[in-house]
């Protein structure tokens, strides 16, 4: 059952599965969606883990303070959520602005990481002037005026012709996404740098990143991968942005092998 709670100066949405008495995995969600988009991780994860879910600032029912937000601030965020819920350390996975937050976890609050895993994410995110376009067409027309295009960057075309209910799904997060709560958050992307940052993560760090994924394609996980000592990679065939939907076994089987070997 998903729960609120009042920490850094804002109201997060969050919920548990999983034994109680299990080592916690931490997931963190992607622009435009909420904490459901681990649906397809919860059977396999919540088998052996007790695993925190929570609604990004601005997201989901997570409150919608009013923006620009910085990804200190989306940080700072998680890491109070931590210590309200009196949790000393966590496995943390975040994808796309989630695994952005793992980023500066990693290189702020490395302490409180058993593992990190970033999926689908970049250090940095160019050209300013595409964050500032997507904030005005949601201004304009509402979070729904990107649902479409967004969709064609996150899924293959063979997984959008076949139908899956998946896509359906996703669209319905993108619409109901706070048009306030995502200009905030593509403000803090549009501004983050962490390319200086990624060599203070020490932590054992995994990134996993769809095999045709054009926004934060490969080339931008071979970037983490090189700045972050000791760090796996690992690439998902067939899917794109959010290959943890697209190809959940083969997701979960890599995310799965890496956290128990924690």
């Amino acid at each position: 059952m998903t729960q609120n709670i009042d920490v850094n100066g804002t109201t997060l949405a969050y919920r548990f599965d999983g034994p109680e008495d299990a080592p916690v995995v931490m997931l963190s969600n992607s622009l435009m969606s909420n904490l459901t988009m681990w649906d397809p991780q919860m059977d396999a994860l919540s088998a052996k883990y007790r695993v925190l879910r929570y609604d990004t600032r601005g997201h989901g029912a997570s409150a919608v303070p009013e923006g620009p937000y910085t990804m200190q601030m989306l940080g700072e965020d998680t890491a109070a959520l931590m210590d309200a819920l009196g949790l000393e350390t966590v496995h943390f996975c975040g994808l796309s602005m989630g695994g952005m937050i793992g980023q500066y976890l990693g290189a702020n609050h490395g302490h409180r990481l058993k593992s990190l895993t970033l999926c689908d994410t970049a250090c940095v995110m160019p050209p300013k002037s595409m964050w500032d376009d997507r904030i005005q067409t949601a201004r304009d027309g509402g979070t729904g005026a990107a649902e479409q295009a967004t969709l064609e960057r996150w899924f293959t075309a063979p997984f959008r012709a076949d139908g899956n209910p998946v896509i359906e799904k996703v669209g319905a997060m993108i619409r109901s996404t706070a048009v306030e709560g995502f200009a905030g958050c593509c403000a803090a992307i549009r501004d983050m740098d962490q390319t200086q940052s990624l060599s203070k993560i020490t932590t054992d760090t995994l990134i996993i990143v769809g095999e045709d994924d054009p926004g934060t394609p490969v080339s931008a996980a071979e970037v983490l991968n090189e700045h972050i000592a000791g760090s796996k990679l690992a690439v998902i065939p067939n899917s794109a942005h959010l290959c943890n939907m697209e190809r959940p076994e083969a997701f979960n089987a890599v995310l799965l092998e890496f956290l128990d070997a924690h």
